[in-house]
């Protein structure tokens, strides 16, 4: 059965390691679009389904093929098959890209596969609050996604044994966040840098939304946090006391901020256009973090809708094309699970099946 959440509850995210996050910057393409207004309304957010020509039908078979392969890396106790990074992670994306095709625990085509990653999250946490399977020394990202997970299942379709779970997730993340507003990879309020931060203020939002009680002044600092990140150039640093711009951090910057509240302003239009700058498929962009920058830039284009939507969208769309294997999966630097996963999200956006696309 297909259905439209209604309530505020993000996708989630890549994974990916501090080094990556520090790559060169992407070089901007000459012929880059010029964009003369950014943040343009889109007012089919909260709609039932794509509009017209979002979704061809070449676009919609490989989403289906993808779907099909993903299914079939789902074992009978929710683990799925990983590569280069946190398997609590891969189990958490994976069950938000069935999420976004209107999936839930033994509901719709792949219900049973969303039940088992459900389980398989579930029985990952642990009784401090932190959702880990132990096998990462960075937890704290897959504790992002796994909360993300939960909080999407739990506005959805609430069940006994999530609710206090959830709330342990959200209380470790409330007491991690260090004296700047940010989050890094360890359950301790240290230091901070942007690619942890993002995990967790997603995660924040899907809770609040779901109506699990979240502090403002948590949010308030990790807003103030990611904007004292942005760049003059639009884009973001990796730390504060690490400067410098990259289309992934660019990306996940912006996102940030939309899952912070802010919807308009001079960050969004600086950050906007940075992106737009960048295309997928045109100026290199797909050397720098390729599945984790699009990911997020695909939600941010798409929640500013207007301009920076029409020119993103097909561009994204036209290169996930490209880059499908003949057996229905993408391939990535953390293996093609994790791959497959954020491409079959971001393909599956105009959906609108996922409330975090809503202003």
């Amino acid at each position: 059965m297909k259905v439209t959440i209604q309530s505020f509850t993000p996708l989630l995210l890549s994974l990916f390691t501090a080094t990556t996050l520090l790559a060169p910057a992407v070089a901007v393409a000459a012929d880059a679009p010029v964009i003369p207004s950014i943040g343009g309304d889109n007012s089919t957010l909260g709609g039932t389904g794509p509009m017209k020509d979002e979704l061809d039908a070449g676009t919609r078979d490989r989403v289906k093929k993808g779907l099909a392969w993903l299914s079939r890396q789902v074992a009978a106790n929710g683990t799925v098959s990983g590569g280069g990074g946190d398997a609590t992670a891969f189990v958490a994306l994976a069950g938000i890209a069935f999420l976004a095709d209107g999936d839930m625990p033994n509901d719709g085509q792949y219900g049973q596969q969303v039940d088992r990653l459900l389980d398989c999250t579930l029985k990952n946490c642990q009784d401090s609050g932190l959702i880990t399977s132990g096998n990462y020394g960075s937890p704290m990202y897959g504790h992002g996604f796994a909360t993300l997970f939960l909080a999407e299942v739990y506005g959805m379709s609430p069940r006994p044994d999530l609710k206090e779970k959830l709330q342990n997730a959200i209380r470790l993340i409330v007491q991690c966040q260090n004296p700047e507003g940010g989050w890094r990879y360890q359950p301790a309020p240290q230091d901070a840098d942007l690619s942890v931060t993002i995990c967790q203020i997603m995660a924040l939002r899907a809770a609040r939304n779901a109506g699990i009680k979240v502090p403002k002044t948590t949010i308030d600092k990790a807003l103030e946090y990611v904007k004292k990140s942005q760049e003059p150039d639009g884009g973001f640093a990796y730390m504060l006391n690490s400067r410098g711009s990259t289309y992934a951090r660019g990306a996940a910057g912006v996102a940030c901020l939309y899952y912070s509240g802010v919807y308009e302003g001079n960050e969004i239009t600086r950050g906007l256009k940075f992106l737009m700058a960048r295309l997928p498929g045109k100026t290199g962009a797909e050397n720098d973090n390729y599945f984790y920058a699009n990911y997020y830039a695909t939600q941010a284009t798409f929640m500013s809708g207007g301009d920076a939507w029409s020119h993103y969208w097909p561009a994204i769309k036209a290169d996930l094309a490209k880059k499908q294997q003949a057996d229905g999966s993408w391939n990535g630097d953390n293996g093609n699970v994790y791959a497959t996963a954020m491409a079959l999200i971001m393909l599956q956006v105009p959906n609108r099946l996922l409330p975090v696309l809503q202003k």
